[in-house]
């Protein structure tokens, strides 16, 4: 079963927790066991498990942001001035696999599934792929 998740982003670079979105859909879906693909179609944007903590937030989107500053010369940047954005993501990656067992994703305490915008604002779709197994 393939769903999607639109997000409006408000910002150029922001973190928004999609992870009820996710467990809502894994219960929409009626999968009891298997997994939950969720993956980005943005190459200017990430998906990450870890925790929300707003202070952890902000050091990830400092230290992601020193790996890879706006204005460095890129190349891209002669085209579209948004190379560190895509540099950024591939550092994050794009998607994130999530076990599911007894219809809920088999998740960590404080662990949420991340959506990272790092070229915004704009309209952007995750993609959930949930296969029973």
């Amino acid at each position: 079963m393939i769903m999607m998740i639109e997000i409006k982003t408000e910002k150029p670079v922001q973190v928004i927790d999609i992870t009820q979105r996710v467990k809502d859909a894994v219960k929409e879906s009626g999968v009891e066991k298997g997994i939950c693909l969720v993956y980005t179609l943005h190459t200017t944007t990430g998906i990450v498990i870890n925790e929300a903590e707003s202070g952890l937030v902000q050091d990830l989107l400092r230290r992601i942001s020193s790996l890879a500053p706006p204005g460095d010369g890129y190349f891209h940047d002669r085209i579209d001035d948004n190379a560190h954005a895509h540099l950024q993501a591939v550092l994050l990656g794009n998607s994130q696999t999530i076990s599911i067992e007894e219809g809920s994703l088999m998740m960590g305490t404080w662990q949420r599934v991340l959506f990272l915008e790092l070229d915004g604002p704009r309209r952007r779709n995750v993609i959930l792929k949930i296969v029973p197994g």
